[in-house]
């Protein structure tokens, strides 16, 4: 055993800037590794976390340093590449160690002293294999039923009480609570098998001489029988739900066999991830101008460039994915495929499983945490010389970012302007596209950006030579680009035209449209059913309690909900202030478009997929698969619906309110307000008919409007470079974000104040604010904010120094106390 004394620099998951410095029991010596998780006691208190190893040495800190107590793995859980990107991501962004080891592991990953312990339903069976100590921790459960680990180790007195808690579980006498930080438990799957004494012929024979007084167990036996193909040249393994499904038994049913030892059951460890038996299919061929595209991203690769391919809307972008993606699978190496929403992975996983099989692995939020750790550990433990390695490409959202690859080939980051890849609240607010690229290079892999609508910054990085670009303008099977036109509501509304929040224009085309059983798509991108309730006696306007917005009416549920904080009051009868009944509500969301539908088109099957509608796991796959299926004639949604989405039998298109986008108060609103109605006209005539777009706009003469009518990116991208060098946004200028938040409103302008006026003392007129956001209260804390425009020729890194040096000097002043100061690198 080696004596030296080591010490350990660890990443604690809590919003503090440094590392802290632990020293490690001589025994534990041979053990330690870089990426190994370790419990460590942290603060005055005995309260216990979840840390990564980053760093060994033998360097005791100038304080005195605590021991850690306990490693948790027999191997790294995390990489080195995956450290790298961490500390990146840290930097660039401004965000601490422990806030990126947050975003980054699976919340199964980490044991915190707030972890509640129950007792497992079958503990009495493995009694008598505990030890002393694990028997005590049984018995203080019986008493009190649900323990934490601070309380479980205060009681009995038992410091590194971690240990005896993951024996415990292995043993299966305690459970993990499932709402809570738990650990990883793999999915068990029950068989069932013929005893060895059973399975003899002749015994066989006394069996079911024995058994013919009991019919039901008789009739298990020969399910079984016939399940498990006993007779054939390969006999199958029978689960135990199958064979209750076959003979409309119980498990009691099975249980009583067990019991005679006729049966016996047997478990084992299967995938979480539901594969769909998919037949493979043959890679098809490009046709000539995918073939070109095919062609040119592969000699920008070879010059290690990042790629944008700007293709049109279904001009094939996806079919050549799949051909780089088989490039990479046949030489061993891993690929990541992003995707802004989850909404998407239901159609592109189908399509890439149909190729793939179980290589394709899928990783997002809406998986719970015993499903992300199962791909976390799939991805961990891949090797690029086992041919048949599960989960060697992973489809998912920005978080897929963090898994452990090893050897990254090709990254692909799906639809790379829309703003979902960008992570707001909590931090670290980082922007997926970009910090792929930094993953990239990481693993010396190539980054292929895909978009019908770059963003801003992407295509002048590649109009300048820093990134390849291909384009590719021809939609696959030579179909005709969507006819789009604008209907006027402004005139319509003056000659009393509109029917319900529909133009004549509109509701002709979707008449005629399911006429010929085709389908429609209407985006409106606000959810609920009215934004506005107002009392037309006294004016009275609902607003949240907590924030400074109004409530939206939701009518399903009959209630006013923030969208914000999650506030709700059910539907007053009467004016809250003046007590009339003159309430009305004002504006249209998507569920009121729902509602009008059913009364103009009684006949036609709705449906509509936004926020409300897509709660559960599987409520995306659900709806675009009855879409798909042509169970559903409208669909209705939000911003969901314009995302690279693909059906055969839709029509028709109709934006129903472009005005809203267009007036947002952003920079960006113009940019976005393209992409997003240039995307969802893409819906249409999508394979074998052109499509129509019907946009709906008070102003119709609008120079967005007119840029997504003619399909003329390169005018609306010439437009925004010229009022984006002129008003020094980017991507000429870097702009970093403070934020500013605290209950009072007082402390937040004083702390406000004081950070501008230090600020410009550096930077000068690159200071914007401080100013009040559109919104300016949120969960009951003001909000302040402050822009900083940094040419791109400077340095940022000694712009955020200075930025830390301010924050650093504020937060020691006492009349400060209780402000918190967010940093938003890319912020937009």
């Amino acid at each position: 055993m080696s004596r030296i004394t080591y010490f350990v620099d660890l990443v604690l998951p809590l919003p503090i800037p440094n590392l802290y410095t632990y020293r490690v029991p001589k025994e534990w010596n041979e053990v330690l590794a870089i990426g190994k998780r370790v419990i460590a006691q942290f603060g005055k208190g005995t309260k216990m976390y979840t840390a990564i190893i980053l760093k060994i040495h033998e360097i005791a800190p100038a304080y005195e340093a605590k021991y850690i107590e306990s490693i948790l793995d027999e191997s790294p859980i995390v990489n080195s590449f995956q450290l790298k990107l961490w500390k990146w991501i840290g930097s660039y962004y401004m965000a601490t160690p422990g806030d990126v080891m947050n975003a980054a592991l699976p919340t199964s990953l980490k044991l915190a002293s707030e972890t509640k312990i129950l007792l497992h339903a079958d503990y009495r069976e493995v009694m008598e294999d505990l030890s002393d100590n694990e028997y005590l921790i049984i018995e203080a459960l019986e008493i009190r039923n649900e323990l934490n680990l601070a309380e479980m180790s205060e009681i009995l007195g038992i410091k590194n009480i971690h240990g005896y808690i993951k024996r415990l579980i292995e043993k299966k006498a305690i459970v993990v609570e499932e709402e809570l930080k738990r650990r990883y438990k793999p999915k068990m799957e029950s068989y069932v098998q013929l005893t060895e004494d059973a399975d003899h012929e002749d015994r066989l024979k006394d069996i079911f001489d024995k058994l013919g007084r009991a019919p039901k167990q008789l009739e298990l036996l020969m399910g079984f029988i016939q399940l498990n193909q006993r007779y054939s040249s390969q006999p199958k393994r029978v689960k135990k739900i199958d064979l209750q499904k076959a003979v409309n038994s119980t498990a009691a049913g099975v249980n009583s066999l067990v019991k005679k030892g006729i049966f016996e059951i047997y478990e084992e460890e299967v995938n979480r991830i539901n594969i769909d038996e998919l037949g493979f299919k043959d890679l098809f061929t490009l046709n000539e101008y995918q073939e070109i595209a095919y062609q040119e991203i592969k000699t920008h690769f070879k010059n290690d460039k990042v790629t944008l391919l700007h293709g049109v809307t279904s001009s094939g972008k996806t079919e050549i994915f799949i051909r780089l993606i088989e490039e990479q699978i046949a030489l061993g190496k891993q690929v990541l495929y992003l995707l802004p929403e989850i909404a998407l992975t239901a159609q592109i996983v189908g399509r890439l499983r149909k190729v793939f099989g179980d290589k394709v692995g899928v990783y997002h939020s809406k998986y719970n945490e015993n499903e992300r750790v199962e791909v976390w550990n799939e991805v961990l433990n891949f090797k690029s010389n086992t041919a048949d390695h599960r989960f060697q490409i992973i489809l998912g959202a920005r978080s897929a970012l963090f898994l452990p690859y090893s050897d990254l080939g090709l990254i692909i980051v799906d639809e790379e302007h829309e703003s979902t890849f960008k992570q707001y609240d909590p931090a670290p607010r980082y922007q997926a596209r970009d910090a792929s690229i930094v993953l990239a290079q990481l693993h010396k892999a190539n980054v292929l950006l895909g978009s019908a609508t770059p963003s801003i910054e992407s295509y002048q990085n590649a109009k300048e030579g820093k990134f390849g670009l291909v384009e590719l303008f021809k939609r696959h099977g030579n179909v005709q680009m969507p006819e789009i036109l604008c209907a006027d509501i402004k005139e319509a509304t003056r000659k009393k035209k509109m029917k319900s929040l529909f133009s004549p224009l509109l509701f002709e085309e979707m008449e005629l449209a399911l006429e010929n059983k085709e389908q429609i798509i209407l985006f409106q991108n606000r959810r609920g059913y009215s934004p506005i309730m107002i009392c037309e006696t006294c004016g009275h306007t609902a607003g949240c309690k907590n924030c400074d917005v109004g409530l939206t009416y939701h009518k399903y549920k009959n209630v006013l909900n923030c969208h914000y904080c999650g506030y709700y009051v059910p539907m007053p009868k009467v004016c809250p202030a003046c007590g009339d009944s003159a309430i009305k509500v004002k504006g249209f969301g998507t569920e009121k478009i729902e509602e009008e539908l059913g009364i103009l088109f009684p006949d036609a099957k709705v449906a509509r997929m936004d926020l409300d509608t897509t709660r559960a796991k599987n409520a995306y796959h659900t709806i675009i698969s009855q879409f798909e299926n042509y169970e559903v004639d409208i669909l209705v949604g939000t911003q969901m619906v314009t995302k690279g989405l693909d059906f055969s039998n839709v029509s028709l298109v109709g934006v129903l309110n472009a005005d809203n986008m267009l007036h947002f108060p952003d920079f960006r609103s113009y940019e976005r307000s393209y992409q997003l109605m240039s995307q969802v006209a893409g819906r249409a005539g999508r394979k074998n008919k052109r499509g129509k777009v019907i946009i709906q706009s008070y102003n119709p003469d609008h120079q967005i409007i007119r840029n997504v009518i003619d399909n003329d990116y390169t005018t609306m991208f010439t437009n925004e470079i010229i009022d984006r060098r002129n008003f020094k946004y980017p991507p000429f200028y870097r702009l970093i974000q403070v934020t500013l938040r605290h209950r009072e409103l007082a402390a937040v302008n004083r702390a406000s104040d004081y950070f501008a006026r230090d600020m410009k003392a550096v930077f000068g007129n690159r200071v914007l604010g401080p100013e009040f956001p559109g919104i300016a209260k949120i969960r009951n804390s003001y909000h302040k904010q402050i822009i900083l425009k940094i040419e791109k020729k400077a340095s940022i890194n000694t712009a955020k120094e200075h930025l830390r040096t301010i924050y650093t000097n504020a937060i020691n002043l006492p009349e400060f106390k209780g402000v918190r100061v967010m940093f938003d690198v890319d912020p937009y």
